[in-house]
């Protein structure tokens, strides 16, 4: 198995005392795994943030081996890592994908709602040019993953909305799709969705 694609970086974990297994997602191929060597060094640490955009290059030699994966950086989302709710919010969009999309199996519509709610995050003067896209990626997810999430979502300017839309959803989250997780996967929307609440209220500019 040959795989040479433009990724999002979801995940990525130490294996051993160099190396990380990372997990990428493409708009053709899906949720792809691989183990990176070297992941842990000096040279490829800032390569495996999640969220960057990468070049992957996956390679199996047989179906029961994990593959191994290079990857090129292709744009970096280490300049939000210093921003508490930015980091917050790309931690759990990229974590809600790793932990839920099965490998090979394309998502594109997904894939392109992640990357596009990516970059209103990165680019967005406040959280409320992105929070309504959360809510939306979330709600796909949850449809995509075969769980109905209908809700009519709100304008984007009913902040008051927007932060029920996104109860709504993240309770769906955690009581169907990631009820049955052994590792606490809403830990990081938790996190995100309190330094949302400290916004509520708050003048648009802030």
């Amino acid at each position: 198995m040959e795989i040479r694609a433009p990724a999002i970086l979801c995940a990525s974990r130490p294996h051993g005392e160099t190396a990380a297994i990372v997990r990428v997602l493409s708009r053709e191929h899906g949720m792809l795994a691989g183990y990176v060597a070297g992941g842990r060094g000096r040279q490829l640490r800032p390569v495996l943030i999640p969220g960057n955009i990468v070049e992957a290059d996956l390679r199996a030699r047989s179906a029961s081996q994990l593959p191994f994966l290079k990857l090129e950086l292709v744009q970096s989302r280490g300049p939000w890592l210093t921003e508490p709710l930015p980091a917050g919010a790309i931690g759990w969009a990229t974590t809600l994908a790793a932990a839920v999309l099965p490998e090979h199996n394309p998502y594109p519509a997904l894939h392109d709602t992640l990357a596009a709610l990516l970059d209103a995050i990165c680019h967005a003067p406040s959280a409320r040019g992105w929070a309504l896209a959360m809510a939306k990626y979330e709600t796909l997810v949850l449809r995509d993953m075969g769980y109905g999430c209908d809700a009519p979502l709100p304008p984007a300017e009913d902040w008051p909305d927007i932060m029920a839309a996104l109860d709504l959803s993240g309770r769906q989250l955690s009581h169907r799709l990631l009820a049955d997780r052994r590792t606490n996967v809403m830990g990081a929307r938790e996190v995100m969705m309190q330094r949302l609440a400290r916004i509520d209220g708050a003048a648009p500019g802030k």
